[in-house]
């Protein structure tokens, strides 16, 4: 039998179905379920045997704890936070234990009544993810001590379901170097928010719902820490499952940001200005600048203590909510990839249920929106600062960023714009995301932080924008004065104050350096690259959303080499369609200027699964339904797809790719799709179809396939975790995984001889590509397409610029018959050619 728990009434009065309060905060269950009790005795007593966990300084709203750990509000009256505890008697204290019947708070029914809005008291379960109420008494007397309300624990209605087949478990490993912060958790938050499961993430003695992201970063999941994923409901396994591919085959596989560790340099804790001197601190973005100290001190953001009412309370906090979602979505469309994935991370920690549900109690409580929603914040930051985590540590700067907005909203301000001068150097004890987004970069030549840390995302952020940055400085550097002559070395993690003129003059001689070779870089990157003795390789960008297109055209990418059209399918709930799809393969061909755009179809399954396209349960996903399998798995998609591409104008510029076709017949089928969909579509010309070479078996048929497929594009990260068994998610494994293994450089070279067989463009759009110490060899291997990162392109062409191909054809042949990655690493150090002229200055 299914355990069960009574609460007891606190109020002699009338018990009424909670929908019926006047206040849509609770009859709408915002809070919980519960009951509502017109009272007809003042004097409010406990409901269970327990503890007392607060009472309102007001005196009107008491939370206790039971024995069995059910957690319930009782609010007496509605909107009665206004009386400032007038007609109320408090009789028990926060941490004392109670028994069924003591008495909590005596309260004057007539003030209540002449001068709040209602005398009804709600009694709410506030823990209910612990708690179901299962049967309520309405519609009749009750007296202080009769049974309320029956309770059954989550546990054993999960042990019910796991009888009845439904409930799941596993156990993941979680690799990502640095386990389970911001973006991971709100990844995996936004999964489990399209699963009807209820799903729990569990580590050691820790448990937290799976659509929080605050309590899953809360567990503080470090790499190389294995969780146990829960799920109870009719479709706990699938639910299980795409968490575990989610953690197993996204989280893992996402970039980890590379900094050192961070040693806090002691610095004397004085305010006195030193005319000379030089701050140490922690490298963030690398780069050297010059320029004059902008003091950043954001003053404290005010918050009314006095709450109108609950209702009004409670609107005001989720209009202030809506209108910091709203701001935050719109930088998020206009922003680079590194601005979105941290700026969808601050949105999904927006709509945590716990935050939010955490904000709402307390105003319920009595305090008002600001001061609810900044102690909602401050424990959440605790909690993260208190792990002993440097990373989860930092992350709580997005809570505290988010903290900031709302409360201006709250307030009705605006952020205070900063006018910055020409070469500002900004100095401030911290620095928040939303902060730096809010500025003009392009008036910014460095940044140096008392605090911070070096994998932070003002950090992550400011190497994105090409800032130099210093974090972990110490006070000494709120002590600088404004106008202050600076040199900032992102590099060294150095910042000096008032540099002597030989400093000066040797500093400005690196930068004249360094933007001369800028320049160089790019006054040429439009250009065709041509290798010094004329071979043509062309130089395309690998881009996931319209933005990215307009980056690579700037940077003078001569079209796009893989379109990854995940961007259109992830984080949602179905599927996009035909004419949505098309609209965004149109922006970005039109983002490209008539350039060739290849783009990719749906690459789901392994690390991209997707919460509306439940893939059979698998052992190993890597091996399994990915791809191009699940195109012609589910064909429908795969058909709605190409019509989408081929309806883009003009025709022909973009062309479609299959990902990982290990097979003729794979090829053949997709075909058929795409002709079918081109004479559906009355196109002029048969649709150019090509494939990614993923699997060595693709590579070592190349010849085969080349035969039919229009072009080849390798795609190295997947290929090297073939072609050397190793899982790339694997972090004992990762360091090993190197593209320029000559196990893989082999297959390069064959699947390149297999398309030169038939006069095939063979291109490669994996990561190595960006890798200039692998572009002579690939050109070597007969490579005559290069398709990397859109900021790569511009050194990319001034390398190929330097090479000769009989030179690169050497390098290659000896890089082959090396024994390990390592070995050709070392090889390209010594070579004579010129792979140091891309590199960054």
């Amino acid at each position: 039998m299914t355990q069960t728990l009574t609460l007891f009434s606190p109020l002699d009065g009338w018990a009424a179905p909670l929908a019926e309060t006047p206040d849509a905060v609770f009859a709408e269950r915002m809070l919980g379920d519960g009951v509502a009790i017109d009272p007809t005795g003042a004097l409010l007593c406990a409901p269970c045997d327990g503890v007392v966990l607060s009472v309102h300084h007001t005196g009107h709203a008491v939370s206790v704890r039971s024995v069995s750990g059910v957690e319930v509000l009782m609010h007496i009256g509605l909107e009665t936070v206004g009386l400032s505890g007038e007609g109320f008697e408090v009789l028990a204290a926060a941490g004392q234990p109670v028994r069924v019947g003591d008495a909590l708070v005596r309260f004057d029914m007539d003030i209540i009544a002449r001068r709040a809005k209602s005398l009804i008291t709600p009694v709410i379960v506030t823990n209910g993810d612990a708690f179901f109420v299962s049967t309520h008494v309405e519609g009749r007397a009750v007296r202080v001590g009769d049974p309320l309300m029956t309770l059954t624990p989550m546990s054993a209605m999960a042990a019910a379901e796991a009888a009845a087949g439904g409930e799941a478990r596993r156990q993941v490993a979680v690799t990502h170097g640095h386990g389970l912060h911001a973006r991971p958790a709100a990844v995996l938050a936004n999964a489990a928010k399209g699963l009807t499961a209820v799903t729990h993430v569990e580590f050691g003695e820790r448990r937290a719902s799976a659509r929080s992201p605050v309590a899953v970063m809360s567990l503080g999941v470090r790499g190389g820490d294995v969780v146990t994923l829960s799920a109870v409901g009719e479709d706990a396994v699938a639910a299980v499952e795409v968490l575990a591919r989610v953690i197993e085959d996204q989280i893992n596989a996402m970039p980890a940001a590379v900094a050192p560790e961070p040693e806090v340099p002691s610095q004397p804790t004085g305010a006195q200005v030193v005319p000379l001197t030089t701050l140490k601190g922690v490298r963030a973005a690398p780069g050297l600048a010059i320029g004059a100290a902008v003091r950043l001190d954001e003053p404290e953001i005010e918050v009314s203590l006095v709450a109108s009412g609950v209702t009004e309370e409670t609107e005001a906090l989720e209009a202030a909510i809506a209108a910091v979602r709203g701001q935050i979505a719109e930088r998020a469309r206009a922003g680079s990839a590194d601005q979105r994935a941290i700026l969808d991370a601050h949105l999904a920690f927006l709509e945590d249920p716990e935050l939010v549900e955490a904000a709402r109690e307390a105003i319920c409580r009595g305090d008002s929106a600001g001061v609810a929603w900044r102690g909602a914040m401050q424990a959440h930051v605790a909690v993260l600062e208190g792990l002993g985590d440097q990373r989860l540590a930092e992350r709580a700067d997005d809570l505290k960023d988010l903290e900031r907005q709302v409360l201006l909203a709250l307030s009705g301000e605006a952020a205070a714009e900063r006018a910055l001068p020409d070469n500002a150097i900004l100095l401030a004890e911290d620095l928040l995301p939303s902060q730096l987004i809010g500025l003009d970069a392009a008036r910014i030549a460095g940044i140096c932080l008392a605090r911070g840390g070096p994998t932070s995302h003002v950090a992550i952020l400011a190497s994105t924008l090409n800032i130099p940055a210093v974090v972990a400085a110490g006070p000494r550097v709120m002590a600088v004065q404004d106008g202050a002559l600076l040199i900032l070395d992102g590099d060294a993690g150095l910042l000096q104050v008032a540099p002597r003129p030989a400093e000066i003059e040797a500093a400005q001689s690196r930068l004249a350096q360094a933007r001369a070779r800028k320049r160089t870089v790019q006054a040429a990157a439009h250009e065709a690259a041509r290798t010094a003795d004329g071979v043509r390789i062309e130089v395309f960008a690998n881009v996931a959303s319209v933005a990215e297109a307009r980056a690579a055209a700037a940077t003078g990418a001569e079209g796009c080499g893989l379109l990854r059209t995940e961007f259109l399918f992830l984080d949602r709930q179905a599927a996009p369609s035909e004419d949505e799809q098309a609209r965004e393969y149109q922006a970005v061909a039109e983002a490209l200027a008539g350039r060739p755009v290849i783009v990719r179809t749906l690459d789901a399954g392994g690390d991209k699964p997707l919460a509306y396209l439940p893939l059979p349960p698998e052992d190993n996903p890597a091996l399994g339904l990915r791809g191009v399998r699940v195109g012609l798995w589910r064909p429908d998609l795969l058909k709605t797809q190409l019509r989408a591409i081929l309806r883009t104008a003009p025709e022909g510029q973009c062309r479609i790719m299959l990902p990982m076709v290990a097979s003729l017949s794979e090829l053949r089928a997709a075909r058929a799709l795409a002709d079918g969909a081109a004479a559906e579509l009355g196109c002029a010309s048969r649709p150019q179809v090509g494939i990614m070479v993923e699997t060595p078996a693709a590579a070592v048929t190349a010849d085969l396939l080349a035969a039919e497929a229009d072009f080849l594009s390798i795609g190295t990260n997947d290929l090297s975790q073939y072609a050397l068994a190793m899982d790339r998610t694997n972090a004992e494994l990762a360091g090993q995984i190197d593209a320029l293994h000559p196990a893989v450089l082999r297959l390069i070279g064959h699947a390149a001889a297999g398309g030169a067989k038939h006069g095939r463009m063979v291109a490669v759009c994996g990561a190595l590509a960006s890798d200039l110490a692998a572009v002579p060899i690939l050109i070597g291997l007969g490579v005559t397409e290069l398709s990397g990162a859109a900021s790569a392109v511009p050194e990319i062409k001034a390398l190929v610029r330097g090479l000769t191909l009989p030179a690169c054809h050497d390098l290659a042949d000896r890089a082959i018959n090396q024994v390990s990655a390592e070995a050709v690493r070392a090889l390209t150090l010594a070579t004579d050619l010129p792979l140091q002229s891309g590199a960054q200055p």
